[in-house]
């Protein structure tokens, strides 16, 4: 129940699907948390039923701008930040290359990859003045291979961007004792993927060994290890929370 007992963090995205269940996981283990989302009904409603360890921020996550609110609130609210998870994310238009419109390709790159560079720009200068902290940049199975089920040149070069920004940041910010780590889930059972496969499991349980799809929770648990302290020595790596899809 403590074991981000005295953290504050920002999830972006928080508003359903898996940032919704990090967001009651980090709570439920003591941490104030900072969500936002686009949906301000979500999101209020998330915030109302965390109570008073929560609040909740309307925000687009590509406006960098906006990221200063967000963790003005933060360091308003509950005195600080201690760690933040880029978990907004858009799956996009399905085309392939030669189909996808240039509009699509920068609209997936602006919420999947631009915004994971403006929450790391504007919440290490707090990290830094805290004295340390952890960011966990949600990426995809997308993020390291190419095929995957879907063709999206936009969504498969974004995902790989986020893995190779956490590298970069995190090379940069250990002499800071700030560690960054990218989260690469499979099928999880979000609206998005539901969404996207019309399906609760069909012939995307054909790819994965395990036979399942996840539940965000699952990957949740992964996400609330990587923000706490058990993971003190672990930076710049990337995490598959895939059932073994990548086995292969």
């Amino acid at each position: 129940m403590d074991r981000l007992k005295d953290k504050v963090a920002i999830i972006t995205g928080a508003g359903r699907g898996m940032g919704q269940s990090h967001a009651r996981a980090f709570v439920s283990e003591g941490c104030k948390v900072v969500i936002t989302d686009r949906n301000v009904e979500a999101g209020e409603a998330l915030a109302a039923e965390l109570g008073e360890s929560a609040v909740f921020v309307e925000q687009d996550v590509t406006d960098l701008a906006g990221w200063a609110t967000v963790v003005e609130t933060a360091q308003s609210r509950f005195s600080g930040v201690d760690i933040l998870v880029n978990n907004a994310g858009i799956l996009g238009a399905m085309a392939n290359t030669q189909d996808l419109t240039e509009s699509d390709y920068l609209a997936v790159c602006a919420v999947n990859q631009h915004s994971v560079f403006y929450g790391m720009k504007a919440v290490l200068p707090a990290l830094v003045a805290r004295g340390g902290g952890a960011i966990v940049n949600i990426s995809s199975i997308a993020g390291m291979v190419a095929n995957y089920g879907f063709p999206s040149l936009a969504y498969v070069a974004s995902k790989f961007a986020v893995r190779g920004m956490t590298k970069a940041t995190a090379m940069e910010y250990g002499k800071h004792n700030i560690r960054v780590n990218s989260v690469h889930p499979g099928f999880i059972q979000t609206p998005m993927m539901v969404e996207a496969t019309d399906e609760v499991g069909g012939e995307a349980l054909a790819q994965i060994p395990l036979g399942r799809i996840a539940d965000p929770r699952e990957v949740s648990n992964l996400v609330l290890f990587l923000a706490s302290d058990e993971s003190s020595y672990i930076t710049g790596a990337e995490h598959l929370v895939d059932a073994g899809m990548l086995a292969h």
